[in-house]
């Protein structure tokens, strides 16, 4: 069995409209993500499911409870130690890439590794190279964003997501910005990470068919699991 990656014990975000009035946006949540996991969060909208990926991410602190990644209580860090948690141990996909424009693909999935300054220039380019190759993009490394078509953004930021080999990555409607087919081919992309590099993905989608190709889907309503199901791929 796989070793815990994530645990979040008893979580509540709380979000204060006025001195007086709060707003319970998740009221109490416990949950455990293994290593290698493909997970879909699924729910109606207002249900609570980006800040849940949220604060999973470390990009948004819960008003009680506890989050674990990777053996480490990181509730009560600082952001300057959040931010290099995010750099090494997550990779995070948006509904829209936020490539830098002004740079190429090659040099924006080498971003990650430049400011983690692990890595030699050679090595950031070669595994910059090798990664835009996962994609299927390796040809198109030259190409600023504006050059790419959708679809092919999404999958450099896929790429850069991966750049610092994370041990989590997270989707907030990764492919809602996309057409059908981009949209497919992202999909695959994740699937193929999954059951190929062992890459642990957690994504929250409004699209009923991913939904149902991951291998695990919890769906929320008001900020509560209604239900947390292991589905079978046939």
């Amino acid at each position: 069995m796989n070793d815990i990656l994530l645990k979040l014990v008893s979580v509540r975000r709380e979000l204060e409209l006025s001195r007086d009035i709060l707003q319970t946006i998740i009221p109490g949540l416990s949950l455990e993500i293994r290593e290698g996991e493909f997970l879909s969060i699924t729910g109606p909208s207002g249900s609570g499911k980006s800040t849940l990926l949220y604060i999973m991410g470390g990009l948004d602190k819960p008003t009680f409870g506890e989050v674990w990644l990777d053996g480490d209580n990181i509730t009560e860090k600082s952001e300057k130690e959040m931010t290099v948690i995010r750099n090494e141990k997550i990779g995070f996909i948006y509904q829209f890439h936020f490539l830098l424009p002004e740079f190429t693909a090659l040099e924006n999935v080498s971003m990650p590794m430049m400011i983690n300054g692990k890595r030699t220039k050679k090595e950031i380019r070669e595994r910059a190279a090798m990664l835009l190759d996962i994609v299927g993009l390796v040809d198109r490394a030259d190409y600023r964003p504006s050059q790419l078509s959708g679809g092919q953004q999404q999958r450099v930021a896929i790429a850069r997501a991966l750049s610092n080999e994370p041990k989590i990555i997270l989707g907030d409607e990764p492919t809602g910005n996309l057409d059908s087919k981009s949209g497919k081919m992202v999909y695959a992309l994740f699937e193929r990470l999954n059951r190929e590099l062992n890459q642990t993905v957690i994504f929250v989608t409004h699209d009923e068919e991913f939904a149902r190709r991951a291998k695990r889907r919890i769906h929320l309503v008001d900020g509560k699991i209604e239900s947390d199901t292991v589905i079978q791929q046939g």
